[in-house]
């Protein structure tokens, strides 16, 4: 495997790199404190071609493969210190984006996906209920047909992009008592009558916008039908292998970015008449930090290279995803401490990078799910 980038890779990773830096998460100190999205800064990632990254050319997308779009994420991630509006992205990329083109008609792709790729819309999932979150199949909303429309009705929890978006994915059952055989996805306009959306707060990630969806006699066309009946389990699990491989591409970008400040904050501030970076204790969580970002980083590019190859990689993807979030919370962790007491007020935004990352351990999968996936796999 040779990951090393071609010549057109590592100008577009400059490209995007500067981007980042010039024209976002300037405002996220004040994103953060009122939980805003930065509609205008996702329209600056459309203009310069981010939510379109994977999308054929002909939907209006630059039809990156798969390790490109990862390397233009994760430097996009180093650029910008905005991780709401970048969880954002991934979530309409990954959850919304692909599964339509992978599973949509013709029709629907020249209907929606444009829009899409351009950023003029904003796509989500609409999978976790109250009473199913890690038991993702268990599903309550239904799908009753009536002629040629779907009259949907219950509610979904957790939804990313959900007060925003223009489109969502809605997995339903056409009969709960069938279990996962039933499930059935649609491409659901928010506009539609019967679809309201309350927001959710949370504790990090407050630039990106979280909501509950609820239906009510919510009627959708046949032709806004995803795939065929009873294929939702399979559209879901195809959507989740993507998201849980690179939905933190972003975070290794910034785990690089945080660990950059925290060696120069190392350097500069003195104690005891010396920089504090030369007592073993500190160092060791830099260095911690460094191999935290190496290991994150090579998983994330082995699932990338893996998928381009055309290969499953439903175990990869759990393991990527596990690392990950695990090693971001803990070089989040230790950032806060290298920087002591300055690590826990607001001014130099350690603590929200901590609570930015502490989603990531639940966000599509938690820990605990990613063991148990991995686990199974190996036949334990």
């Amino acid at each position: 495997m040779d990951f090393s980038f071609t010549p057109e890779q590592e100008q577009y990773r400059k490209e995007v790199i500067r981007f980042g830096r010039e024209r976002l998460g300037g405002s996220v100190r004040e994103l953060d404190r009122k939980e805003e999205f930065d509609r205008q800064g996702w329209r600056e990632c459309g203009q310069f071609g981010i939510q379109g990254l994977p999308v054929p050319e002909q939907y209006g997308g630059s039809a990156a493969d798969i390790l490109t779009t990862v390397v233009a994420l994760e430097a996009l991630g180093y650029a910008c210190r905005d991780n709401g509006l970048l969880f954002s992205l991934g979530a309409h990329i990954w959850a919304c984006e692909l599964p339509l083109f992978n599973f949509g008609t013709e029709s629907q792709k020249e209907k929606y996906l444009a829009r899409l790729a351009s950023g003029e819309w904003i796509g989500a999932l609409a999978m976790a209920e109250p009473e199913a979150g890690s038991d993702a199949f268990s599903i309550k909303t239904t799908a009753i047909r009536k002629g040629d429309s779907y009259l949907l009705n219950g509610s979904k929890s957790f939804v990313t992009n959900g007060p925003l978006a223009d489109l969502m994915l809605v997995v339903a059952s056409l009969d709960p008592s069938k279990g996962w055989q039933a499930l059935t996805a649609f491409l659901l306009e928010k506009k539609t009558a019967g679809v309201t959306v309350h927001p959710q707060e949370k504790m990090g990630l407050r630039s990106s916008t979280l909501g509950e969806v609820f239906f009510e006699d919510c009627e959708v066309s046949a032709g806004d039908r995803l795939g065929e009946e009873g294929v939702g389990a399979a559209i879901f699990t195809h959507a989740m292998e993507c998201e849980r491989a690179f939905i933190l591409s972003t975070a290794v970008g910034t785990m690089e970015r945080v660990l950059e400040r925290c060696v120069d904050y190392a350097k500069q501030r003195r104690q005891f008449g010396k920089p504090i970076g030369k007592f073993q204790l500190v160092a060791s969580k830099l260095v911690d930090m460094r191999v935290r970002l190496e290991t994150a980083r090579n998983l994330l590019y082995r699932v990338a290279w893996l998928k381009s190859m055309g290969k499953s990689v439903f175990a990869e993807a759990a393991m990527a995803k596990l690392h990950i979030s695990e090693s971001w919370v803990a070089s989040c962790l230790d950032a806060v401490q290298v920087f002591g007491g300055y690590g826990y007020l607001t001014d130099l935004e350690m603590e929200r990078e901590l609570r930015d990352a502490l989603g990531s351990r639940i966000f599509s999968g938690t820990s605990e799910i990613q063991r148990n996936l991995i686990a199974q796999l190996m036949g334990l």
